[in-house]
C-alpha cells in the first residue's frame, strides 16, 4: 500500500476522533446549560462540570486513537488532547479576539487536556 495513502487515512481518522470529541463536548455543554437553567447551579459547580466535560471528551478521543494505532498509545492520546486544546484556543481567539478566558487558566487547561487524552490512550 502507498505510504501517502496510509498517512492520509491516519490523519483522516485522527480528525474523526477530534470531531467525535467536539460532538461529545457540544452535547454535554448543552446538557450542562439545561441543568444550569433548571436547577440554578452555582458557578463553582458549572466550572467543575466544564472541566469534567473536557476530560471526558479528550479521554474519548485518546481512547479511540490509542485503540486504532496500537503502539505508543499514550503518545497518540497526548496528541489528541493537545490537538483538542489547540483547536479550542484557536476558536476562542477567533470568537473573543484574544485569549480572554484562557489567560488565567491557560496552562492548567493545557495540562488537563493533555493528561485526559494520555489517560485515554493508556487505557485503550
Amino acid at each position: 500500500m502507498d505510504k501517502r495513502l496510509i498517512g492520509s487515512s491516519t490523519v483522516l481518522f485522527l480528525l474523526k476522533c477530534l470531531l467525535a470529541a467536539y460532538i461529545l463536548t457540544g452535547g454535554c455543554l448543552m446538557l450542562l446549560a439545561l441543568l444550569l437553567y433548571r436547577f440554578r447551579l452555582s458557578e463553582q459547580v458549572v466550572s467543575i462540570g466544564i472541566i469534567v466535560i473536557y476530560v471526558a471528551a479528550v479521554f474519548l478521543a485518546g481512547f479511540i486513537a490509542g485503540k486504532r494505532m496500537g503502539s505508543r498509545k499514550f503518545l497518540w492520546g497526548l496528541a489528541m488532547g493537545l490537538a483538542y486544546f489547540g483547536i479550542m484556543v484557536l476558536i476562542s481567539m477567533a470568537a473573543n479576539h484574544g485569549l480572554k478566558g484562557f489567560d488565567t487558566h491557560f496552562f492548567s487547561i493545557l495540562a488537563i487536556c493533555g493528561a485526559g487524552g494520555m489517560l485515554g490512550g493508556m487505557l485503550s
